[in-house]
């Protein structure tokens, strides 16, 4: 018997108009206004949002900012910019439109059509998937919020506030999922939400690296780089849910991540050019004194939120994240691009480990080693900006590279997280590692020094001295607009 079997039979979904109506007190695309009860719940959840926002949202005083808010969810034209004062933006709930023929596309149930409702066998499991992804959504504003007094351009300053306003309405794209499809329980984990906070020592927030202190701009590059873009990957394993409100949900998310990695990308490469024109005009590799972040420093950032990302993935093999692929809740990335059978019975992949002081491979039940699988497609990708990175040091005539540590570095969960291993990938003693994790990992004294870089610039083109220009503006705007109107008291 089929899961829609199981739940009776489930009405063809007619699906949201492309177009998001901003007439409604909470914008949206999915007919809000049609159910009275779930739309007085979530305008009863609305202001608890925004005290959130107003406590621990970004902290810089501004009259307006140049936003992107979603006017659509077609391909095309979904995106309309405008200054938009902050505490007004528009958050809403935007699935993407709906297919009506769309069917399971793996796990036991492939071939059945997806659902529209939550399978009673498979609720506790959806709703758990739904609240660890809507819980990294407010951290990372959280962790983010004092980073306006310390930007190093008002384009930058743009680019940080549009990254924290998507943030909160991720964490409302989850919080509707919760409150339309879990009932009491839904509602109550939607209040959580906004009750732990990243780094709280009696609250904290879920997953490990949305407690890390944000110290800096190179840190916040480093993060929309590597740990939005282990998001994106997480998004991409959702999307491919049979529950398709998951589904569409998580589909356009993807279109408003792909900012945030693009500030990451670009915002490590600004540092990396200035350092290196520091570097040929100085003829030294220590530019601190010339107002700039040395390789190694910016190396070593790299290293730390690599490694902590990389614990993002959980562990190499999990029989829950069998269990999940089975049921059909959570797919592989670009899981109709893969040549199998999707169902993955018999199938194999080769998981690495430690084992009697040396690096081993060996193969274990695919299905338990989707963490692994999924982590692999994240390293590959990781790697590209690194070279981009590198082109730009080729460009300057310098010799030196960044790099990837290796896998094993620096891991809190996992096959590695026992073991002390160097980013080239030599096996350490305890003591090895402890005399040398400050070459690696940004020490206090390293952050220190580059926290005392960040005095900020909000002058309309100008740039502090440790990040290069960029080399065009927004929406087709000039670098020199004025992208963030401050408040008085946030000049002062």
């Amino acid at each position: 018997m089929s899961v829609q079997d199981r739940m009776g039979a489930a009405p063809k979904p007619t699906g949201p108009v492309s177009t998001i109506d901003y007439s409604e007190r909470i914008p949206n695309n999915v007919d809000l206004a049609s159910d009275r009860r779930l739309q007085r719940a979530l305008e009863g959840w609305q202001p608890k949002f925004l005290e959130w926002w107003r406590d621990l949202g970004p902290q810089l005083p501004t009259q307006d900012v140049y936003l992107r808010t979603a006017i659509a969810v077609g391909r095309d034209g979904w995106a309309h910019f405008d200054h938009v004062p902050m505490e007004q933006y528009r958050w809403g709930i935007f699935l993407a439109e709906a297919d009506p023929d769309r069917v399971v596309n793996f796990g036991k149930h492939k071939g059945e059509p997806a659902w529209q409702e939550v399978p009673g066998e498979y609720r506790s499991e959806l709703m758990r998937l739904i609240t660890v992804q809507g819980d990294t959504e407010p951290a990372s504003v959280e962790q983010q919020r004092v980073l306006g007094g310390t930007a190093p351009s008002i384009y930058d300053l743009r680019n940080l506030f549009q990254v924290n306003v998507e943030e909160g309405r991720h964490l409302w794209a989850m919080v509707y999922l919760l409150h339309a499809y879990f009932g009491r329980e839904g509602r109550e984990e939607a209040e959580q939400l906004l009750k732990r906070n990243s780094g709280d020592i009696d609250a904290p927030r879920i997953l490990g690296a949305f407690n890390e202190e944000t110290t800096d701009w190179l840190q916040f590059f480093m993060f929309t780089y590597f740990t939005d873009r282990d998001g994106k990957y997480q998004l991409g394993t959702l999307k491919e849910s049979a529950f398709d409100p998951l589904a569409r949900t998580c589909e356009f998310m993807l279109k408003e991540e792909a900012h945030h990695m693009f500030v990451g990308t670009t915002g490590v490469q600004r540092v990396v050019e200035r350092t290196a024109e520091l570097m040929n005009e100085h003829g030294t590799d220590d530019v601190f004194e010339h107002g700039g972040i040395p390789l190694e420093v910016i190396q070593q950032y790299l290293n730390f939120q690599y490694s902590v990302s990389m614990d993002l993935f959980g562990s190499e093999q999990s029989t829950n994240v069998a269990a999940y692929y089975t049921g059909g809740l959570k797919g592989r990335w670009q899981e109709t691009r893969r040549k199998d059978d999707h169902e993955l019975k018999e199938a194999e992949y080769t998981i690495r480990t430690i084992r009697d002081g040396k690096f081993v491979e060996e193969p274990v039940p695919y299905l338990t080693a989707l963490n692994l699988d999924l982590r692999d497609e994240y390293v590959a990708d990781c790697e590209n900006g690194v070279r981009r990175w590198n082109q730009a040091l080729e460009d300057a005539g310098l010799e030196q590279r960044l790099s990837l540590p290796h896998e094993a570095f620096n891991r809190r969960v996992g096959n590695y997280s026992a073991h002390h291993v160097s980013p080239e990938g030599e096996i350490l003693s305890a003591d090895e590692w402890n005399a040398r994790a400050d070459k690696w990992l940004p020490s206090e004294e390293t952050r220190a020094k580059v926290a005392a870089l960040m005095v900020p610039e909000y002058e309309l083109g100008k740039f502090a001295g440790w990040i290069a220009p960029p080399q065009t503006g927004i929406n087709d705007q000039p670098v020199e607009f004025d992208y963030v109107r401050l408040a008085e008291e946030g000049l002062a």
